[in-house]
């Protein structure tokens, strides 16, 4: 068959607007038909709805680990963006390439099927599996059942490599993630009456406050990682509603808040301190006047850091591909942290920058693009001349 190049490539897969609210069987479909083109079988791990799919494919030997190529099919909404160009159409423009998914991180995949044909040139030693999930936007939700199935294997994948947007700069870590939502029932009553009421906006206010202290100690000296920026865990709040009239104590209130947590911290331990600060401090208050008052904390989504260790053999592996031992971080999360607790050493290495990422006008450049292609290349040599990783 002929041997489309990542940007014609690219070109394809930026006309199937795959937004996480959306289904992302099309574009499945379509890389199913490409590698089936080149006598490669497909997997594919669909949801509870039938509605989406991971796709995972192996190419060379299947009695053995190998390396894992791995990226995110999803793309964030363009609504309420100010785009100048079609976000789902490619545009081209003085070396750049236009559209919603170009950096973040269709692009990768791009160069990721554009380089099976050197991946098939000559046999692989050392396998080569490629997996595409769904939903990473909205939490990292979807690769987790293809990752339960590959755990169960008794020859799964040795290293991962996730082409985010890095620039093509080898990364080796990301802090993690936990989002929570907090529910406050209060008692209304009429404003003049306030203190016979339960104020929902009040205790949640409370709350909040109690967040910033946390996110406080969180950032002392002594629990900072240089190697991050910021180089400690935060917590945020980001959303909040609640309140009726002006007049009228308001009964309900909600606010949505984020940890955003080192490797080495788990994050759930900020929502059990919030907790435990609802349950001493402010619920024998609210009940003492109202008894059906109350506080409720439920999880929207998480997904864990990342550390990688620099000797590791994925860390030499990366190093060698990308031309650097320089490595770094990233301030935004990816599906790494879910497949290093699979127990699949993880990197991070693409092209473009998330600076571009869910943004209008969103771009990666030919240069970045060609880049990527290049360490792909790399990687097939290495893995047709050795059975070692390194």
């Amino acid at each position: 068959m002929n041997e489309p190049s990542s940007r014609d490539l690219l070109e394809r897969l930026i006309g199937f607007a795959t937004v996480s609210r959306d289904s992302n069987l099309e574009l499945i479909a379509f890389i199913r038909d490409y590698l089936a083109g080149f006598g490669v079988d497909s997997e594919l791990f669909h949801n509870a709805e039938g509605t989406k799919a991971n796709l995972f494919a192996t190419l060379g030997p299947r009695d053995r680990g190998g390396v894992v190529l791995s990226g995110h099919t999803d793309v964030v909404p363009v609504d309420g963006q100010a785009w100048t160009l079609e976000p789902f159409r490619l545009t081209e423009r003085d070396g750049r390439l236009y559209g919603r998914g170009t950096a973040d991180m269709k692009g990768f995949i791009a160069s990721v099927l554009a380089a099976v044909p050197a991946f098939l040139e000559r046999p692989l030693k050392t396998p080569v599996h490629l997996a595409f999930s769904y939903d990473e936007e909205v939490g990292c939700l979807g690769v987790r059942p293809m990752l339960a199935e590959l755990e169960r294997r008794p020859h799964k994948p040795l290293i991962c490599l996730i082409g985010e947007p890095t620039e093509l700069k080898p990364v080796l870590g990301h802090k993690g993630k936990l989002a929570m939502r907090c529910q406050v029932k209060g008692a209304a009553c009429h404003s003049a009456y306030a203190p016979y009421g339960v104020n929902a906006i009040e205790y949640a206010a409370r709350l909040i406050g109690r967040l910033g202290e946390i996110g406080g100690e969180l950032a002392r000296p002594e629990r900072h990682d240089r190697r991050f920026d910021p180089p400690f865990s935060t917590v945020q709040t980001g959303v909040i509603k609640g309140g009726r009239a002006l007049n009228i104590v308001p009964a309900e209130c909600e606010f949505d808040f984020e940890v955003r947590a080192l490797p080495d911290f788990d994050a759930q331990d900020v929502a059990v301190q919030l907790q435990c600060y609802a349950e001493t401090e402010l619920e024998p208050r609210m009940r003492a006047v109202q008894a059906d008052t109350g506080i409720r904390f439920s999880a929207l989504s998480a997904y864990p850091g990342l550390a990688t260790p620099v000797e590791s053999a994925a860390a030499r592996l990366l190093a060698m591909l990308s031309g650097s031992s320089e490595f770094g971080t990233v301030a935004f999360g990816t599906e790494g942290g879910l497949f290093d607790q699979a127990g699949i050493p993880t990197v991070v290495c693409g092209p473009g920058s998330m600076d571009q990422g869910h943004k209008p006008d969103e771009f990666v450049s030919l240069e970045q693009l060609s880049g990527c292609d290049a360490m792909l290349r790399r990687l097939a040599h290495h893995l047709q001349s050795t059975d070692e990783l390194l």
